[in-house]
């Protein structure tokens, strides 16, 4: 393929003996496609499997595999209903780093389009909270589809800068993943415009750029917290040497990254400094199958508190109490949390996270419309509840016709009546009323298969 000159030069001296097989690489390695596992889903592994057969694994992801996409399509059903995510392999190794518990606090700083945060929010419990934030407005929507059709709960969308961020939320966050903008090297092979926009001067300002969004996290780490560098560019000014940025500056220390020691290690002749980059990580796509990455992992030294406070509880409103009968009605399970009106759309919010002043795309989970007394339910919610929690269900084989008039947003014959959730060998893909015989389809429309 062709590269820029400079881009060459500069990857010469820094691979030396290695250099020849990194171009290879970059013309003759296959391109490779991953999914990765939402093992928020009880039993998504093996059902998954069970359908396309075994899968190698990613070597730094226990739930992310190598796949064709010709054979796995991202209209099949399992995908629909949120049991795997397109991910390319690399990228996988960010969240993989963290070691993520249940009730974390964690933001993903520039999240779109939301691999890493579906990637970490299915490690979050109803006591953990997931903020997911991008600044551009088409992008974070998107994002908030993709938090959807995972099925998560207690994940907030937010579209802000990371200043304004940083103003609100001063030393909340346990965990913080930024996953930064920057030249693309990494991804010249899959992304050919990467190569038209490269410059010198466009990795440095990359650079300059990651340094802020940085410092702007930092503001908001607790002490004692971790925070998750990553890049997809080999480009040592947007990796070694913002690493070198941020210990110089700040009361943190590099340490080794989780499952990452199958990666090549950062070089400390590279940031310019005589900090050690050994515990960063590399991939480079002529020694490991996936495109060009890096991560490192920083933990706080410091030990100051939290100076957000949790917002106050919010009384009982119509719109809860329409839900609450409508919880009665036709689900086995009863949802916790706050409540709150966007206009017509009801969340259940997190309760420990005050959004004030805050552009929101997604307060936690999307519930349904509330509209003059009535409640119609979200494909969110049908996504974020298990089988056993409805009390009416309609269950289709992945291959049946049946599904396939379903996703195509026909009706479909049914029993029952009411509100029903569409199963795929068990689990839900979206929603259906049923009356006469007939199951009314709710399933969304930008969702559905054109044949």
């Amino acid at each position: 393929m062709r590269l820029p000159e400079k881009f060459e030069d500069r990857m010469k001296k820094m691979l030396g003996d290695e250099y020849d097989d990194f171009i290879k690489s970059m013309d003759e390695t296959p391109i490779f496609t991953g999914i990765r596992i939402n093992t928020s889903k009880v039993g998504a592994k093996d059902a998954v499997i069970k359908e396309f057969g075994e899968l190698q694994n990613v070597s730094w992801c226990s739930d992310g595999f190598y796949a064709d996409k010709s054979k796995i399509s991202g209209n099949h059903p399992y995908h629909l209903a949120g049991l795997f995510y397109f991910q390319e392999p690399s990228a996988m190794s960010t969240v993989s780093a963290l070691n993520i518990e249940s009730d974390d606090y964690v933001l993903d700083l520039c999240a779109a389009p939301g691999g890493k945060a579906t990637q970490a929010g299915a490690f979050i419990s109803k006591n953990g909270l997931l903020v997911a934030n991008e600044i551009v407005k088409n992008r974070a929507n998107i994002l908030s589809d993709n938090i959807d059709r995972f099925g998560l709960t207690n994940a907030v969308v937010t579209n802000e800068t990371p200043q304004k961020l940083a103003e609100k939320y001063v030393h909340f966050f346990d965990k913080i993943i930024v996953d930064a903008p920057c030249s693309g090297e990494g991804m010249f092979r899959k992304e050919p415009q990467a190569v038209d926009e490269w410059s010198v001067e466009h990795t440095v300002s990359c650079g300059v750029r990651q340094k802020h969004i940085l410092d702007c996290a930092m503001k908001m780490l607790k002490g004692g917290g971790y925070i998750v560098y990553s890049t997809c560019t080999f480009a040592p000014e947007e990796n070694e040497q913002v690493c070198a940025y941020m210990l110089e500056n700040y009361n943190v220390e590099l340490v080794e990254p989780n499952n990452l020691d199958m990666l090549s290690k950062g070089r400390g002749e590279w940031s310019n400094s005589d900090y050690d980059m050994s515990k960063t990580r590399r991939i480079f796509p002529h020694k490991n199958n996936g495109e060009g990455h890096f991560v490192a992992l920083f933990h706080s030294l410091d030990n100051y508190e939290s100076e957000v406070s949790k917002p106050k509880k919010t009384s009982m409103t119509d719109a809860e109490k329409v839900y609450r009968q409508f919880e009665k009605e036709f689900l086995n399970t009863e949802l916790d949390g706050e409540f709150c009106l966007f206009g017509e759309q009801l969340y259940l919010k997190p309760k420990c996270i005050d959004v004030d002043k805050i552009k929101v795309v997604r307060n936690g989970l999307n519930l349904g419309i509330y509209r003059k007394n009535r409640f119609e339910p979200s494909y969110a919610l049908c996504l974020a509840l298990k089988k056993e929690d409805f009390k009416n269900t309609v269950d289709f084989e992945c291959d049946s016709e049946e599904l396939k008039k379903y996703l195509m947003g026909n009706t479909v014959e049914c029993d029952k009546k009411g509100w029903c959730a569409v199963t795929v060998n068990g689990y839900p893909i979206g929603w259906g009323k049923a009356s006469n015989g007939i199951l009314k389809n709710h399933f969304p429309k930008y969702l559905r298969l054109k044949r």
